[in-house]
């Protein structure tokens, strides 16, 4: 790439990106391929549908060549989308205003490593879990220091068996 930068920031629709604004009106005037990032953006961003996603476009203004970097939602973004809640619990512990299953943890977890790089999914697992722990969001039906404890023992490690880091 050449000297000539233009960073574009945006909060898109994961999935969702289109041409309109808050995209196309910035890059149009980059004389970049508006299509070409659109189509980008949405592959990368496929797996936060539903869910805002912050990006980052770098375009060089003299090749109109460009790089995507996709910001990942925060954890407790990524719970209260999959439990189906607005937000956390006002007394954690005490009262709790959702539930996730093994499976979406594991799904969550995914999604987060990709911004961590961890080799080990079951320690992400612990961190999403212990975000519940703040959240008031019950796993499987449990108070999640329970799931939190059970994991370390092994009760949950047919989850982590043959399941491969990749998304």
């Amino acid at each position: 790439m050449g000297d000539k930068k233009q960073v574009i920031e945006a909060l898109v629709s994961g999935g969702a990106a289109t041409a309109g604004p808050p995209l196309g009106p910035q890059l149009g005037p980059l004389g970049v391929n508006v299509k070409a990032v659109v189509d980008k953006i949405n592959e990368l961003t496929a797996d936060f549908k539903g869910m805002k996603v912050p990006v980052k476009i770098i375009v060089d203004v003299e090749t109109k060549e460009f790089e995507v970097e996709v910001g990942i939602p925060t954890v407790s973004a990524l719970i209260a989308k999959e439990a189906g809640i607005e937000k956390g619990s006002s007394e954690p512990g005490r009262v709790f205003v959702g539930n996730l299953t093994f499976d979406q943890v594991l799904k969550i977890s995914r999604i987060i490593n990709q911004k961590i790089g961890l080799d080990n999914l079951k320690s992400v697992a612990l961190q999403v879990i212990g975000t519940c722990v703040s959240m008031g969001v019950k796993v499987d039906g449990k108070d999640p220091k329970q799931v939190t404890r059970e994991v370390k023992e092994g009760k949950y490690d047919k989850y982590f068996e043959d399941v491969s880091i990749e998304t």
